[in-house]
């Protein structure tokens, strides 16, 4: 079985890589997490103008790199070129450690590649990427150890039916939201992951409710982005299978030390 699908796991996912520490959705950051020991890793992909599936989870490029406009106006070599590690700073603009240290935007063959046998949880932030991330997923014969997920409800749908590990759609969120809410038990699932935030905008989201419904039907919960250590062990103590973070150092530490916890010979 998939780790990510254990229902009775207790994971810690590097959300975007280490990205507290190194620029996000880049190699360097997610070599950095699994380094650290990270049970997986979380990015995200979108599709150049040339169709090449490529890590970012900005529509735009300024956020992160020395580029600029949109992701899908650029192609695969435009870039290439980029500073993927220019904008990163870890002390509000004194210092950008990553500045010319030959960081780039890796493509998604590239990554599923570089870590071979690593679980990974994949966001697909446009529709049109779907398509083309699910076919580069099948040429790294990657289907088995990834689980796809999107906030798209286009792309969720082009997702449906093609055999992939896939985490619950926003349309599944919301009604297990109100099934947790009213005590209504959960239905029968489509999905084999249920992804959720502690908070959403000014709401509090009822994890621990969503994690026993869920538990019944066999099928594992993972909370995004949690980088406070008390929110990670209530929500461990709760449940919860599995947690992305930005910080996955912090988080194994805190995971490795809880009641219960496996010995890293009982984790390999």
């Amino acid at each position: 079985m998939l780790s990510l699908l254990d229902p009775s796991a207790r994971l810690v996912i590097a959300h975007r890589g280490n990205s507290m520490h190194a620029p996000e959705d880049t190699l360097e950051s997610l070599r950095q997490g699994v380094s650290l020991g990270a049970d997986g890793i979380e990015f995200d992909v979108r599709l150049s103008a040339d169709g090449v599936p490529v890590l970012m989870h900005d529509p735009t490029l300024e956020r992160t790199t020395d580029g600029s406009g949109l992701v899908g106006a650029h192609t695969l070599a435009q870039l290439r070129k980029l500073d993927a590690g220019y904008r990163f700073t870890r002390d509000g603009g004194v210092t950008y450690p990553y500045r010319g240290q030959g960081v780039r935007i890796p493509t998604l063959a590239e990554v599923l590649d570089a870590f071979p046998a690593l679980p990974c949880i994949i966001e697909i932030k446009a529709p049109e990427a779907t398509v083309p991330a699910m076919r580069v997923i099948d040429q790294c014969a990657a289907r088995e150890r990834v689980l796809i997920g999107s906030f798209s409800a286009e792309a969720h749908a082009l997702l449906e039916g093609q055999e992939f590990h896939i985490t619950a759609s926003k349309r599944d969120v919301t009604r297990l939201f109100w099934r947790a809410v009213l005590g209504i038990p959960a239905g029968t699932p489509t999905y084999q992951a249920c992804s959720v935030p502690p908070r959403w905008k000014w709401l509090r989201v009822p994890v621990l409710r969503f994690v026993r419904l869920l538990r019944r039907r066999g099928i594992p919960t993972h909370c995004w982005t949690v980088n406070d250590p008390a929110v990670a062990r209530r929500l461990w103590a709760g449940g919860v299978n599995a947690i992305l973070s930005d910080d996955p150092g912090t988080m194994i530490a805190l995971r490795d030390h809880l009641p219960g916890a496996p010995s890293a010979v009982e984790r390999r």
